[in-house]
């Protein structure tokens, strides 16, 4: 199998938020069919969809009922299949969101499951007794509350880490295994092109479910340290590697929170027994609140030594052993230029986000645009809770707020504001008509009231755009093998700069020095650069040498 995938850039598409062709107020399959030749446009290889299967949309397409039919809301299969088929005509290939960790309840395995302990399906889930006429261990759900639902019918508790809507498959049945394998053989049969796959890490449960470490106003432990990375993952995804992987030609990802350095080397390491990359959440948790209670909400900012010392671990740990995932946005994850930018004026967005792209874009490994950020796209700051869709923002309000008054209202707003997954879902902003041209009916989730300056039209019509900056730079990639191959260290004295991130790439022919300025501030830093030294690509129009404007990116090639 040949590694194309590391020269590749993959565009993530959220489908409720991209485009709706039927003017429901959700975006759908058909819609994205009509943008493809816009995703084109901008130069990357792979279309990541996010879940587009049957689903209840308990938790947004993440609980799936049926892994081969299409949620009726974006379709049917013959709008997939022109999806598929457009997207292979114009060169894109294309990557399923599958979650194998959980299903949805009303998936047929899990209606079969609990007709009764001797139903053959009953194993497909996990199952326990009470303990003392309570829940079967204190595990906490990711999504709040308990980990256990209580199904009276049969007496016994099935484990949730997600909604309890989201039944957990039990990964140590074989026929589960199997069933799943046959799922992706069937979709890598009809021509998808790999898969990205929802905490995968987590499949693999502890034998004998024990009790986690509780905090002490804590009344569920977190489940994370004993599901993450457990004993049985790497046996498992090796298994599904010879029963899928090995029969096709696939790109992998897995998301794996909790994951360490060693344990991402086993997952995507060059041996190609597992995936070829996985996710990693250690950057995105560096701007966390201080009270470890309240998890991600709260207002603090990534420091620039924070963020690149993260970086700089995972591009020399896994430098020549396993492949870097390089992203800053994803639907989980809030406007890159808002949180670790400056979206406070027009010239400050625009220079921050092509300096953010600059970071991430001159790292080894595969780079990860989501839908909007190559426009700039912001958060949206949403005023009320009334305005919030997102369980998860909704559930962290009434417990930090309502119940536990850690909180006040106004301050847990501006949290949400800042870290709720909403912010990427607000629909892509394609013009400055009538709901930014996403739909002619009011959208499932409120737009980004900034739509009419921030948007797809006015970008292509500028060629100093954040779009335009961006596919710039995924040529760079597909065109300097400096880029895939290059080694990466930091400039000397580098890593006690607060204020800027320099670094170089280097292989047997070319050496690239990229130096990022990640303030507001004019700063003067000198850096030896040879007299014959190219400026590759910079946010400015000019080079002032040794003094950097604020928020400047350059590139050198010599």
């Amino acid at each position: 199998m040949s590694n194309w995938w590391k020269k590749a850039v993959i565009y993530q598409v959220y489908p409720a938020s991209f485009q709706d062709s039927d003017n429901d107020g959700i975006g759908d399959l058909k819609g994205i069919t009509s943008r493809l030749d816009y995703i084109k446009k901008l130069g990357v290889d792979i279309v990541w969809l996010s879940p587009i299967y049957k689903s209840p949309q308990v938790d947004n397409g993440y609980d799936i009922s049926d892994y081969q039919a299409i949620n009726p809301t974006f379709g049917d299969m013959a709008a997939f299949d022109e999806l598929l088929h457009k997207a292979h005509t114009l060169g894109l290939k294309v990557m399923m969101d599958l979650v194998v960790n959980h299903t949805s309840d009303e998936h047929k395995w899990f209606q079969e499951s609990r007709k009764g302990k001797d139903n053959p399906y009953r194993d497909y889930y996990i199952w326990r007794d009470g303990r003392n006429g309570e829940d079967p261990n204190n595990w906490g759900s990711f999504f709040m509350g308990p980990a256990w639902k209580y199904d009276e019918e049969s007496d016994q508790y099935y484990l949730h880490l997600f909604a309890p809507q989201q039944p957990d498959l039990n990964w140590e049945n074989p026929n589960v295994r199997h069933s799943v394998y046959d799922m992706m053989n069937w979709w890598a049969d009809k021509g998808v092109d790999g898969f990205r796959m929802d905490v995968v890490n987590y499949i693999s449960k502890p034998d004998g479910l024990p009790d986690g470490e509780k905090g002490p106003h804590e009344k569920y432990a977190n489940p994370e340290p004993l599901v993450a990375n457990g004993h049985r993952i790497h046996e498992f995804l090796q298994e599904m590697h010879q029963n899928v992987m090995a029969k096709h030609d696939l790109v992998t990802v897995g998301e794996t929170p909790g994951v360490n350095i060693s344990e991402a080397q086993k997952y995507a390491n060059f041996d190609g027994k597992e995936l070829n990359m996985v996710f990693q959440f250690e950057h995105m948790g560096l701007d966390g609140s201080d009270n470890p209670t309240l998890g991600r909400w709260g207002d603090r900012k990534a420091s620039l030594k924070d963020l690149r010392a993260n970086l700089t671990k995972w591009q020399k740990a896994l430098a020549g052993k396993a492949w870097n995932s390089l992203y800053w946005d994803n639907h989980d994850q809030p406007r890159v230029v808002s949180r670790f930018g400056d979206d406070s004026t027009e010239q400050n967005r625009v220079l921050s986000a092509k300096m953010l792209a600059t970071m991430l874009h001159m790292q080894q490994g595969t780079p990860y645009v989501f839908e909007g950020e190559e426009i700039g796209m912001t958060n949206a700051y949403f005023p009320s809770i009334d305005d919030y869709v997102d369980i998860d923002a909704i559930n962290a309000y009434h417990q930090f707020v309502e119940e536990m008054h850690l909180v006040d209202s106004k301050d847990m707003i501006k949290y949400l504001g800042l870290h709720s997954r909403d912010n990427a879902r607000t629909p892509m902003q394609w013009n400055d008509q009538k709901n930014a041209g996403f739909s002619q009916h009011q959208p499932w989730e409120h737009m980004n009231p900034n739509y009419r300056s921030v948007n797809v039209e006015q970008a292509l019509a500028d060629p100093n755009s954040v779009f335009y900056y961006y596919q710039k730079l995924i040529d760079l990639r597909h065109t300097l093998p400096v880029i895939t191959d290059g080694v990466y260290n930091l400039v000397a004295d580098n890593e006690n700069d607060d204020k800027v991130y320099a670094f170089t790439r280097k292989n047997a022919d070319t050496t690239l020095l990229v130096v990022l300025n990640y303030t507001a501030e004019k700063l003067e830093r000198h850096y030896q650069i040879p007299v014959d030294a190219k400026l590759l690509i910079s946010n400015y129009t000019d080079d002032m040498g040794d003094s950097l404007r604020p928020y400047e990116a350059k590139v050198y090639q010599y």
